[in-house]
């Protein structure tokens, strides 16, 4: 293990660690060894690691100072030369609405981007499933059946693949259905007495593909779920390129706004800069390659009732010339992408294209402007940024999903393989004529913003990070009862995508 090694592991595990005692433990005779049972040793209550926290767990020897001095010199040219070995940070984007829309709200548009939908997702769930068209069902009869709720026991299952237009609670409180395909519709019935598929038919939404296999009633009206098969993701993914260094994730920085924190933002500059006494944090600031924003960059004007009291700066226009001096700072040789949000100037309706060009005319030659949602690759790793708006109409319809928690509604974008599957709700969306939303392709990362409060979570080998934001509470939030995670950083290992959360507030 080098230096930047044995700091790394020791900063994600929430560690800081003296200079003097990483010398120690590379001139080692097995720095891996020892650093392990350090961690699985260490008190808690520790802060910065040093020499005599783990002088004890050296077998006999200790390395003389002039041992040390000569590995010192062995090892510092690898750190002396870390901004030339990050400086090439290629970046290419796979998916971005910029420049590619179409839409101008006519009706056709409206049927193409859900024909587009359920084609793309009902793809996936036919490669587990092997359905029929809904039309079908309706010539499909039994000549014996039981009479207990119509169904026919005997009958072979039949399964299906639709998109919910309708979901109720009967009287009894079981879940009814409207199912959907191109060739007509059905009521799916999902019983109570069946607990495991009643929690999933409770956690689905308006407009999401999903499968369903079950028995007909006589009539060939109402099928009777026994199971449902939703998109997800694959329970393996297979091995995945990787690449090397850092990526920071932020979002919602809301400059402008008066509540935005000023002086945070300047000690973040200042760890990217390595520009800090702490050489832990200095040697990591070494390995940034990338910065993403997923999001509201400044906090705009006129979007949510009184923020005209809790603006510093009144016009957009010069929120982002504040914004482009702030980044100008970020050293050169880290790569900066930046999406939009719904505080940004841009269109509302979603997908939304970069930022227009007066506004990156004023920013430096390393930030790359992107749309939102969209798909960049960092040098072998793929990253989707959205900036996460559904979030709110998840958090109103899924059981469970919270504010304070928000990868629990990126886990569940991740299942419905769609980053915005209701339609028509709090989230404006503009019928393209293809579903930017809907992922087909499995990202390495999916980094969303929006909801203000930190949240990191692996699920099913997909890094999910929402990235928190530099806005105090404001009183709008104080009334919708939103409390954020303001000033903290996930920094992703792009090797490992392990993720550290940098905390710079007070």
């Amino acid at each position: 293990m080098n230096q930047i090694e044995v700091i790394t592991v020791f900063l994600e595990e929430g560690y800081q660690i003296s200079p003097d005692a990483v010398e120690l433990i590379c001139c080692h005779s097995n720095p891996r060894k020892l650093v392990d049972c350090i961690l699985n040793n260490m008190d808690p209550s520790v802060l910065v690691v040093d020499i005599e926290h783990i002088d004890k767990y050296i077998e006999k020897q200790n390395i003389e100072k002039s041992q040390r001095a000569v590995v010192k010199q062995i090892v510092s040219p690898i750190t002396s030369n870390v901004n030339s070995i990050y400086s090439n940070n290629p970046v290419e984007v796979l998916m971005d609405i910029t420049d590619n829309s179409t839409c101008v709200g006519e009706y056709m548009e409206f049927v193409q981007f859900f024909r587009n939908r359920y084609s793309r997702l009902s793809e996936i769930i036919r490669s587990r499933l092997n359905s029929r068209p809904i039309e079908s069902l309706n010539k499909y009869r039994k000549k014996v059946a039981e009479r207990f709720d119509g169904i026919d026991r005997d009958m072979n299952e039949i399964s299906i693949i639709g998109m919910i237009s309708d979901i109720k609670s009967t009287s009894n409180g079981h879940k009814m259905i409207e199912l959907e395909d191109p060739t007509g519709s059905i009521s799916v019935l999902v019983r109570t007495v069946d607990k495991e598929l009643f929690e999933l038919a409770s956690r689905l939404v308006l407009d999401e593909v999903i499968g369903i296999t079950g028995a007909l009633t006589n009539d060939g009206k109402l099928l009777i779920a026994k199971k449902i098969i939703i998109p997800d993701l694959p329970n393996t993914l297979g091995e995945r390129k990787r690449s090397y260094g850092k990526a920071v994730l932020t979002s919602d920085v809301h400059i402008g706004s008066s509540k935005f924190l000023e002086e945070q933002w300047y000690r973040f500059i200042d760890f990217l800069k390595g520009d800090t006494d702490n050489e832990a944090m200095a040697l990591l600031s070494e390995e940034i390659r990338y910065l993403i924003v997923a999001g509201d960059l400044v906090d705009g004007v006129g979007i949510y009732p009184g923020q005209e009291m809790e603006l510093k700066i009144l016009d957009v226009y010069e929120q982002y010339k504040k914004a482009a001096e702030y980044f100008s700072e970020i050293p050169k040789h880290i790569k900066v992408i930046i999406s939009p949000g719904n505080h940004d100037a841009v269109r509302q309706a979603e997908p939304q294209p970069m930022l227009p060009a007066n506004i990156r005319a004023d920013f430096d030659e390393n930030v790359l402007f992107v749309g939102n949602p969209s798909v960049v690759d960092l040098d072998g790793v793929k990253l989707m940024i959205y900036h996460g708006r559904s979030i709110d109409d998840l958090v109103a319809s899924i059981p469970g999903v919270s504010y304070q928690e928000p990868t629990k509604a990126m886990v569940e974008m991740m299942k419905k393989r769609h980053l915005s599957p209701i339609y028509g709700s709090r989230v404006s969306i503009a019928p393209e004529k293809q579903d930017h939303f809907v992922i087909s392709q499995v990202p390495d990362i999916l980094h969303c913003g929006h909801v203000h409060t930190v949240g990191v979570e692996l699920y099913k080998n997909v890094l999910l990070v929402n990235s928190g934001t530099w806005q105090a509470q404001t009183e709008f939030q104080k009334r919708v009862n939103v409390v954020p995670t303001p000033a903290q950083v996930p920094v992703v290992d792009l090797t490992t995508l392990k993720t550290t959360i940098l905390k710079f507030e007070d």
